[in-house]
């Protein structure tokens, strides 16, 4: 069988393709000519040139493939335009996904985000597929740009293709160069983490998540979303985690959750005044809520195994140590 990855070189594309590979399939990974290949070190893919944004680019990449694995996407939303998250995010997958049904593949799985499940309405409430996203698109532009492109996969479906959507949480682990779900270990790591949000968020080792998303286009239900979920933990106690690894300083104090919208908005101003921030006003809002995910109907139905937040810290870990990273 064989594969394209888009997004193969990012922390979750690149663990798909290894997934892949260890399974037997033959991996081709989509790059664009500036990218890294960083992710991909020691994986035996063939690299192809592309960009999810160029239809023609695309239908060369998939042409005698079985399967396709749409990954690329802006997920450092904190990082970039918002026109860019939407162009890429959005147009980016529909590009894909007609490239997808005129090159007739068997399978289409989708990399979404556990941000399209919205906010809990209660205390103690877990999201799971069902839950509908209920936060202001303004708010939070990247969720709701995954949203759309989900929205453009059911399209697709409703037209024959073949497609499963994964919607993983926060992700932790190997191959992870941009330091997305990585930065945890570099602020604690470098001392900086000595204050710690109050709420908690889901956590999935990076590794699992490139089973995770073999295991949908093996297993799932077509049409279906699956939230891949390793462990939900406060963020003191995922500082903590992390800071017991790396060697670095825990956090000493968690900020009171009255603070946040204050802070919030500070940082809505330093954004517009041209001021670089390590973290958003999405980022600070939303860590004042406990998103905690439950991740039973891919344990069930696609088989995806249990592990815990501090396997994900140690694993990447180990790989930025290897990689003369952090």
């Amino acid at each position: 069988m064989r594969a394209l990855v888009t997004g193969a070189t990012g922390c979750v594309g690149a663990n798909i393709a290894e997934a892949l590979l260890r399974a037997g399939y033959e991996v081709r990974a989509l790059r664009r000519r500036t990218s890294r290949m960083t992710a991909l070190d020691g994986l035996a893919v063939t690299p192809v040139v592309g960009d999810v944004l160029d239809g023609a680019s695309m239908r060369a990449a998939m042409e005698g493939c079985d399967l396709v694995f749409h990954a690329a996407g802006i997920s450092q939303y904190w990082r970039n335009d918002t026109s860019l998250i939407y162009r890429v995010n959005v147009e980016g997958t529909r590009t894909v996904l007609r490239a997808a049904q005129d090159a007739g593949v068997a399978r289409f799985v989708y990399t979404s985000s556990a941000a399209t499940l919205g906010l809990p309405t209660r205390p103690g409430e877990m999201l799971d597929e069902q839950h509908p996203f209920n936060i202001p698109p303004d708010l939070f532009p990247y969720a709701h740009s995954k949203l759309l492109a989900e929205a453009a996969v059911q399209e697709a479906v409703a037209q024959g293709l073949d497609a499963v959507i994964v919607n993983p949480v926060a992700v932790i682990g190997q191959r992870d160069i941009g330091f997305v779900g990585g930065e945890v270990l570099r602020t604690v790591k470098r001392g900086l983490g000595l204050v710690a949000p109050p709420g908690g968020m889901g956590v999935v080792s990076a590794y699992a998540v490139g089973l995770g998303h073999r295991l949908a286009a093996e297993r799932g239900r077509t049409g279906e979303r699956y939230l891949l979920v390793g462990e939900n933990i406060t963020h003191r106690r995922l500082m903590t985690l992390a800071a017991a690894i790396v060697g670095g300083r825990p956090p000493l104090v968690t900020l009171p959750r009255v603070l946040l919208p204050l802070l919030a908005r500070l940082a809505e101003r330093a954004a517009r005044a041209g001021r670089s921030l390590p973290v958003d006003a999405t980022q600070i809002r939303l860590s004042a809520y406990d998103l905690y995910f439950d991740g039973g109907k891919a344990a069930r139905e696609l088989g995806f195994p249990p592990h815990s937040a501090e396997a994900a810290i140690r694993e990447a870990w180990l790989w930025y140590r290897l990689h003369d990273l952090l």
